[in-house]
């Protein structure tokens, strides 16, 4: 059976609006409140924003930076734990503080609430 192109069209269009709902669904489920009160806990906004850049980039800007990646969890979860060098906005290296929890699922949630921004 031969699809026109309409139908081709239609049909991909239906696909991509299915893959948005539930790429957006998985960060629909984040604690928000949880997030933020780990990311002050862990002074994560003495050097990020949600919005501007800081010392470092804004969680707008890294989630920016990371959308649509597969490696965007395993990446922001390795840079949350294991305290790598990181650039700063002004050019120098730094070493990332490591996050205020062991708890995966924290750290998930926190991930998950810094690529919904």
């Amino acid at each position: 059976m031969k699809l026109s192109i309409l139908q081709k069209l239609v049909t991909l269009s239906a696909l991509g609006v299915v893959a948005a709902v539930f790429s957006s669904a998985s960060y629909a489920a984040v604690d928000a409140d949880a997030a933020l009160a780990l990311t002050k806990k862990s002074d994560c906004l003495k050097c990020h924003a949600i919005d501007k850049d800081k010392k470092a980039s804004s969680f707008k800007k890294i989630a920016e930076k990371w959308k649509g990646k597969a490696d965007a969890q395993a990446k922001l979860t390795d840079t949350l734990t294991k305290a790598p060098k990181v650039k700063q906005q002004d050019g120098t290296e730094a070493e990332h503080k490591i996050i205020a929890t062991k708890d995966a699922s924290e750290i998930k949630n926190v991930i998950g609430w810094i690529l919904s921004q």
